[in-house]
């Protein structure tokens, strides 16, 4: 049956790959990305787009919409130390306005990006949702703070939610891919040395204690990624399904049910480390890849891997796409043609 979705950041490399898959299912899509951090470009043919602030979602979101989508976060961990107020304004305060428009309107299905880095360091892997988090930059902690407000929302008006806690997607889907200004991400940095953008990628750290001494990730394709957000909108479930106690009255007298706040980890459940990304990107682009090697950052972890158990038991999901080399392929298509589409631009 054909529905209608409103993805905030659409516009962005996530939000546009959703999105296109959305359309792909026969579903109606209205995006609304106000392209501080997004491409008009992005935007998958066939969908509506609205430039615009998340803050000011009331003015589009009504009830014809079956739910909502929401991408629209900055997700800079450097940014937000130096600029925490930023990340708490728009991640925060946006997705507070975006809830009251959600309610106002009565759109009850919700699936939110949320990341990782809710956990900080952690304790042990592969990493559950059951454990502590202890975000270590503003970045993880307004994150989680929607997650805690999105809880609230569940339990209180009967909104039916899932939060999905990425680890670290790469890839590409077709003309859609990863472009961030500026790049912090392995994958496509280690792409930019291939296309002779970069002179060297930075190794930070070969002493960690893992198999080659670098920092080992858990990577997912971007592809896997947006199928788990459709299965999310099929598996949530609100109001009496949840056996939750009601928690408001209506004007009409009748009790809301409380709806269901579901967690699930994304990824993998394999980590990579560093000098297997190089040497992966050597091998399927051909290319020489210089390193440089440079003393550990603060705070990087030596391995997070995610537990994704409650994906495949309550979204039905397992990832398609777990081989590397197809996630770098992918991802080394997109840099090649956005590298000769810039080059014709200038010329």
């Amino acid at each position: 049956m054909t529905q209608r979705y409103l993805v905030t950041g659409g516009a962005g490399y996530v939000g546009s790959v959703v999105a296109a898959h959305l359309l792909e299912r026969g579903h109606r899509v209205t995006v609304l990305d106000d392209l501080s951090t997004g491409f008009a470009e992005a935007v998958p043919e066939g969908a509506e787009f609205v430039e615009g602030r998340i803050q000011d979602a009331a003015r589009w979101l009504d009830g014809s919409y079956d739910g909502v989508l929401h991408f629209a976060a900055f997700s800079q961990v450097g940014e937000s130390v130096v600029r925490p107020e930023k990340y708490w304004e728009n991640n925060v305060g946006g997705t507070m306005a975006l809830l009251a428009a959600m309610r106002a309107a009565g759109v009850r299905k919700l699936v939110f990006s949320s990341t990782a880095a809710t956990y900080g360091e952690p304790e042990a892997v592969p990493i559950p949702e059951t454990a502590p988090t202890t975000p270590t930059s503003p970045y993880g902690a307004s994150k989680l703070a929607v997650d805690h407000m999105i809880g609230g929302e569940c339990a209180a008006h009967g909104l039916a939610a899932v939060s999905l806690r990425y680890f670290n997607v790469a890839g590409a889907y077709g003309a859609l891919g990863e472009r961030h200004e500026p790049e912090s991400h392995l994958i496509p940095l280690v792409l930019q040395v291939a296309l002779g953008r970069r002179e060297a990628i930075s190794v930070y750290g070969e002493d960690y204690p893992t198999p080659d001494g670098t920092c080992v990730r858990d990577y997912i394709h971007v592809a896997d990624l947006a199928e788990a957000h459709l299965l999310a909108l099929d598996a949530m479930t609100g109001g009496a399904a949840t056996g939750a106690p009601a928690t408001e009255t209506s004007a009409a007298g009748a009790a809301v049910p409380a709806g269901e706040h579901l967690i699930c980890n994304l990824g993998n459940g394999n980590g990579f480390s560093v000098r297997e990304v190089v040497e992966t990107v050597r091998k399927v682009t051909g290319h020489p890849v210089p390193e440089i090697t440079a003393p550990r950052r603060a705070g990087d972890p030596a391995v997070l891997v995610a537990s994704a158990d409650a994906a495949r038991e309550r979204l039905g999901w397992t990832p398609s796409r777990p081989d590397l080399a197809d996630v770098v392929a992918d991802a080394w298509a997109f840099a090649r043609r956005t590298a000769t589409r810039d080059e014709e631009g200038r010329a």
